[in-house]
């Protein structure tokens, strides 16, 4: 085998290293996807498409080449048998060299655009599975935000029954959930109502109530002043 072939060839046993290593099943697509981001994969990277694109070139010339050469040596009927009896056994091995060095090339090529597809759709899933943990903590987070309404919701009902407003059951069938909280919301309103006109009643009150008892005084002092005077004429009129 020449030296290009020997290289192909173990190019070849290497592309078929990283596939099966690529499909061992303990090894998650996260961890994998982390591989492929670390820095020493980076920076392959940055020359990694430029020498995919040489690889795939030079695995279709020498496929091509091959393919040449078995087409040449597949031509056996026209050999002079008589003149050269061991040119058969010749043409033979050089067609099954032709043949070998196909199908080398022809799989170097297949797996090089696989493993290519195979890191793609590791790292694919392992944005996926990222993004289906990142909704499912959402989904888990909308779901204690509901049951936390619930509660709030049950809790304020209770309230409303202890003030005395009629709530209907959550058992039986009536409006759905958001025209109950508007009812609640609406009953909210005028009790907030009710109890800012009761206050306003109550200020009003005590201000009255000063304004008698200010009075009150008011008619006090002025009935001593007039038993004073009373008083007074009461003494002149003695003297």
């Amino acid at each position: 085998m020449s030296l290009q072939w020997t290289a192909v060839a173990t190019f070849l046993y290497a592309e078929v290293f990283l596939v099966l290593l690529l499909c061992i099943p303990f090894i998650s697509p996260k961890r994998w996807n982390n591989i492929f981001k670390s820095r020493v994969v980076q920076a392959i990277a940055l020359y990694g498409n430029t020498a995919f694109m040489v690889a795939i070139a030079i695995l279709v010339f020498l496929l091509i080449d091959a393919f040449r050469e078995v087409r040449k040596y597949s031509v056996t009927e026209k050999v002079d048998l008589v003149n050269h009896p061991t040119a058969i056994e010749h043409i033979h091995m050089k067609l099954f060299r032709a043949q070998r060095n196909e199908y080398i090339a022809g799989f170097a090529l297949l797996l090089c655009l696989l493993l290519r597809r195979l890191a793609t759709l590791l790292s694919q899933q392992a944005s996926l599975m990222a993004s289906n943990e990142a909704f499912k903590k959402q989904a888990e987070g909308a779901s204690n935000a509901a049951k936390k309404y619930m509660e709030d919701n049950e809790l304020l009902q209770e309230k409303l029954r202890d003030a005395g407003i009629e709530v209907p059951d959550a058992g039986k069938k009536g409006p759905g959930p958001q025209e109950e909280n508007k009812t609640l919301k609406e009953e909210l309103k005028n009790l907030k109502e009710e109890l800012e006109a009761t206050k306003k009643a109550l200020q009003k009150s005590d201000s009255d109530v000063r304004a008698m008892k200010k009075q009150s005084e008011n008619l006090t002092v002025e009935y001593d002043r007039l038993l004073d005077e009373h008083s007074k004429l009461l003494v002149t009129h003695t003297q």
